[in-house]
């Protein structure tokens, strides 16, 4: 008796899994990794223009931390890492539309984006900083104080600076341009107080435009995890980008990286203007 219902055990369990199994292989096959392999190249979109992330330098190459680890990601899979630089307010209809497989590109993750896309695990954590006009040294000693409406604030348009800034400082007057980099010569020329963008690149402009001129307030008063953005629906090219995620790391290539676009000024004059 005990042997017969340890057979009809199994042969339910056939048939119960049989059809999940198959539904299984067949989401496998239509994964994101099958058409990188197939094609030999990982496509991964970004923008450039986004210090240390993503930049052009003199050559009209592409270099960053982010384009560090694209290239790491392309290298473990065995494939060709291509650029696709992409206008940042276009990039998740682009992703979404197959114009890529990938973005690496300083995205932060959002709920709002989350609806449309799926994130990897957060490969960095940065958060909103203000870059300051040195004429308010000493005046202004967090965001909080300049939430008033003699101050002009800015950043750009679409980012998670621009909604920052018009949540935790509503009332400064605002205004948004189409590049952070605009923003930030617009406050070190001293026609706007203040820059709200993310920490990285208030660091990099303070020290590559801004000395004597501006003052970062280089503590972050957000939460933002970035990370790297699929089309929905693709669990195992999300469980091969996690599994990366992690072995980057342990093996010291994110950390070489980190030291090299964070800590070193030495790519500063490489940057095409």
């Amino acid at each position: 008796m005990k042997k017969l219902l340890i057979t009809l055990f199994a042969l339910a369990f056939v048939l119960v899994s049989a059809p999940v199994f198959a539904d299984d292989i067949e989401l496998a096959k239509k994964s994101t990794i099958e058409t990188i392999l197939k094609n030999k190249e990982l496509r991964v979109g970004f923008e450039s223009g986004y210090m240390p992330f993503e930049m052009t330098n003199k050559n009209g190459k592409y270099m960053g931390f982010d384009v560090d680890m694209g290239k790491a990601l392309a290298k473990s899979m065995g494939v060709k890492y291509v650029p696709v630089n992409t206008a940042w307010d276009g990039i998740i209809p682009a992703l979404i539309t197959d114009k890529f497989d990938i973005i690496i590109g300083g995205m932060t993750v959002t709920q709002s984006r989350n609806l449309q896309i799926n994130f990897s695990d957060p490969y960095i954590v940065v958060g909103q900083a203000v870059l300051l006009n040195k004429k308010h040294a000493g005046t202004v000693k967090s965001y909080k104080d300049l939430n008033n409406p003699k101050y002009t604030i800015c950043s750009r348009l679409g980012t998670t600076g621009e909604q920052a800034a018009q949540k935790m400082i509503p009332r400064a007057e605002y205004k948004s341009f189409e590049a952070e980099a605009e923003a930030a010569m617009e406050v070190i020329q001293g026609n706007v107080d203040a820059l709200i963008y993310d920490l990285p690149f208030v660091e990099k402009m303070q020290g590559q435009h801004g000395e004597g001129k501006t003052i970062a307030l280089s503590t972050p008063f957000t939460y933002e995890p970035l990370a790297m953005a699929i089309r929905k629906g693709d669990p195992d090219f999300l469980n091969f980008l996690n599994h990366f995620i992690r072995q980057y790391k342990g093996d010291g290539k994110w950390q070489k990286s980190y030291d090299k676009w964070f800590k070193s000024t030495d790519w500063f004059d490489k940057v095409a203007e």
